[in-house]
């Protein structure tokens, strides 16, 4: 098991990786950034756990890419890292820990409204199909709900940074609307046409 150290500061020393596994995982137990220990299928550990999955799930999407979507997800990965940050430490804004920030989700915002301008309104739901990368951009979507469900879990217990479960649910729009443009800016998009099946 990989030991990762989440000092309090923001910077280059922000993490301090040593061995990679240390047994202390064994019994099924994991720690949290602030040192305590909880059961690995605690709410908090399934939250950040999730998106670390959607993490991975979006680096696949990026192997195929086009530049300006690849620089946006390189993007988002880190910024997934800043909220695995933050949902592995209890607390909320202004306790001095890494938190996701409202800057980050406006960004999402921002880069929504920029990829949603070129795309022509839809009259139907979109299957995840497609183009290679369309379709991987729709299983991170997926992912990334599952990421937000599970956060919205853990806020029924717990104290959440709000602008961290913010983020999870602009970027699973944001990943839809890169799946259309990578789908011919929607052309190619593959739409459900109801009931088309019933009576084959």
């Amino acid at each position: 098991m990989l030991t990762l150290q989440i000092p309090t500061g923001v910077g280059n020393d922000l993490v301090l990786l040593t061995k990679i596994y240390t047994r202390g995982g064994d019994e099924g137990e994991t720690s949290l950034g602030d040192g305590s220990r909880k059961p690995k299928d605690d709410l908090r550990v399934e939250a950040y756990g999730a998106v670390d999955e959607a993490n991975a799930a979006i680096g696949i999407a990026r192997l195929q890419a086009s530049p300006s979507i690849d620089a946006d997800l390189a993007r988002i990965q880190n910024d997934l890292f800043d909220l695995g940050a933050d949902l592995c430490r209890p607390g909320d804004a202004g306790d001095g820990k890494l938190r996701v920030a409202e800057a980050q989700v406006d960004w999402l915002e921002a880069r929504i409204d920029a990829y949603n301008a070129s795309l022509a309104p839809l009259n139907s739901f979109v299957l995840p199909a497609g183009a290679p990368t369309a379709a991987a951009l729709h299983l991170a979507r997926t992912i990334v709900r599952r990421a937000e469900r599970r956060v919205v879990s853990l806020t029924q217990h717990e104290v959440v940074n709000k602008p961290a479960l913010k983020y999870l649910n602009r970027l699973s729009d944001l990943l839809f609307v890169l799946s259309r443009t990578a789908n011919d800016d929607g052309a190619a998009d593959v739409l459900w046409v109801p009931g088309a099946n019933r009576d084959a």
